[in-house]
């Protein structure tokens, strides 16, 4: 049986560079056909309320800006203790909710394996849509981040 896999991307897009893991979602959805094991999906800042879909698969792949002191288009890959290190982004209401909802997952007996890839953020305060130009450039390499961490885990998206 094929490993359940959620693709999940956070983040407020009204805030630039916060929206970076909701943005990484909607370019795979647009470039990529994903197989029945692997959902693509835009979390937002939905927190608790991905609590089913979380509870609904072996293996979290979690796409988001993460505060991790690199230079701006960083990428970081945080899987176990690391994971913590996500919580560095305190200015996100939904990096404590997914925490939380994760946690909520394992008091219920259902909490998948999960990996962050983090993209380091150049701005997440100016209220705007826009991913600033020099995340925007970089968000084709952090989609290939999480194409490989696909690889690594059996699943190869087809181009559409």
């Amino acid at each position: 049986m094929a490993l359940k896999i959620l693709v999940l991307g956070v983040g407020n897009i009204l805030l630039s560079d916060e929206g970076v893991g909701v943005r990484a979602v909607e370019y795979l959805q647009k470039q990529y056909a994903a197989p029945d094991n692997v959902v693509l999906l835009d979390g937002g800042t939905m927190g608790m309320c991905l609590m089913d879909s979380l509870m609904n698969c072996d293996l979290l792949i979690v796409l988001d800006a993460v505060l991790g002191g690199g230079t701006p288009g960083s990428i970081y890959r945080l899987s176990g203790e690391e994971l913590r290190k996500s919580l560095s982004f305190r200015d996100s209401t939904h990096q404590t909710d997914l925490v939380d909802t994760l946690i909520c997952c394992e008091l219920a007996g259902r909490r998948p394996e999960a990996v962050v890839l983090g993209m380091e953020p150049e701005d997440y305060t100016t209220l705007s849509t826009e991913l600033t130009p020099r995340i925007a450039a970089r968000l084709p390499c952090f989609c290939e981040a999480a194409l490989e961490e696909l690889r690594r885990n059996g699943v190869d998206l087809q181009e559409n």
